[in-house]
């Protein structure tokens, strides 16, 4: 077989909007995927940079480009003609159309929404709301996917689309009107996901405007785990997290066969988002029994340290059988098992982390006794293990 060097180059372009960070992770996979298996020059998107006359890579800008091949993210009906004219294979990343007509690699939208309810719902909330953009297609779909976990939970769920500002000179007031009147007419408390952080943000922003706060009257979700936004929101901003390096690596794979020719039995493929980086904004528990709420406060102030149900009802004035009883009335499940996904919900905000925490480290933190004991949990009920969950899209990283 012949190695990368053996192989014949071919030069790829990624039209995409760089300034989106997410987009990092993208080129990282779709990097790590040359490199093992192929011989490509990689074309990147600069930028826009109006005022250094930079201007990113679209598909347009590509016609007439002497390339193989092109990731690219497809926007509207008149770059998915262009797309299919160009004469050279392209790959969408972009949900923005439901058929842009050629072939597609992109997140499960419609995971995405149902994995925001269920995290909304842990939390206790008996409504919920969510917050997208009209004529986007990945919009619709994780509006449906958000829409009928609430459905299957039977709990109401109301969707409001704001419309797309075509005049970038519309005043502030204006933009944020519509979404104000609805924040304000929602029953509360409420449990709401955002079509995308940046949206979430501004949600947030119009809740401290209008004195609702944040979790307890409105826990708000968003989705891309943005850092700039999420950690420097007040309150911090959870988010689904997205899994763009698996995008990036699965594109330039297909990508890579449409070069050579081949015709791909799946023409979409979708990629699964990589769970909730929960943070201040989500961070409530709507529970109406008052006993089963300070039992569960307790245990989500107390994560990092190893005690067990006996601990906890020594800070509640009933016995651990009336707990036993009230709980799974409340939440469905013993004390034990929600203090233990509670634990794992931890541990996979932990397992996310940047620093690449040992094992060991995190299962303390969690307040497992050992990194032995959060693998037999964390399996029992994921699925996975702690490691495989951690390189879960990410095994060619390393």
């Amino acid at each position: 077989m012949p190695t990368n060097s053996q192989k014949t180059t071919r030069n790829v372009a990624l039209a995409y909007p760089a300034a989106i960070p997410w987009m990092a992770l993208f080129v990282q996979g779709v990097a790590d995927y040359a490199r093992k298996h192929a011989n490509w020059k990689i074309t990147t998107s600069p930028p826009t940079l109006s005022g250094a006359d930079e201007l990113a890579l679209n598909i347009f800008s590509l016609r007439g480009w002497p390339g193989d091949g092109a990731i690219a993210a497809i926007a509207n009906k008149d770059e998915a003609r262009t797309a299919r004219e160009i004469g050279m294979p392209v790959v969408n990343l972009s949900g923005s159309l439901e058929d842009a007509g050629v072939p597609r690699v992109m997140i499960d939208h419609f995971s995405i929404g149902r994995m925001a309810a269920e995290h909304l719902l842990d939390r206790g909330f008996h409504r919920l709301a969510f917050c997208g953009t009209e004529e986007l297609y990945y919009s619709r779909r994780r509006a449906e996917g958000f829409a009928q976990y609430a459905e299957q939970a039977g709990v109401p769920c109301e969707i409001f689309d704001m419309q797309r500002i075509a005049d970038p000179r519309t005043s502030w007031k204006r933009r944020i009107g519509p979404l104000s009147k609805w924040l304000s007419s929602l029953q509360r408390p409420v449990g709401l996901m955002a079509i995308h952080d940046y949206r979430a943000r501004m949600i947030m922003d119009e809740c401290d405007r209008l004195k609702l706060n944040v979790p307890h009257d409105i826990a708000v979700v968003g989705v891309d785990n943005d850092q700039t936004v999420c950690e420097y929101s007040h309150p911090t901003l959870s988010s689904v997290c997205r899994n763009s390096w698996r995008v990036g690596y699965e594109s330039a794979a297909l990508l890579d066969r449409l070069m050579s020719g081949e015709s791909p039995d799946d023409t979409e493929i979708l990629i699964q988002p990589e769970g909730i980086a929960a943070r201040q904004s989500t961070d409530t528990v709507v529970i109406d029994d008052k006993h089963v709420s300070t039992a569960v406060h307790y245990m989500r102030g107390h994560l990092g340290e190893a005690f067990g149900i006996d601990q906890v009802v020594k800070h509640i004035p009933i016995s651990r059988r009336q707990l036993e009883m009230r709980f799974r009335r409340s939440v469905g499940c013993s004390p034990k098992d929600y203090l233990l996904r509670l634990r794992v919900e931890r541990a996979k905000e932990l397992l996310q982390d940047s620093r690449r925490l040992k094992m060991h480290c995190v299962a303390v933190a969690c307040g497992f006794s050992s990194a032995e004991r959060l693998r037999l949990v964390f399996l029992r009920l994921t699925g996975q293990t702690p490691l495989e969950y951690r390189r879960s899209g990410r095994a060619s990283q390393s």
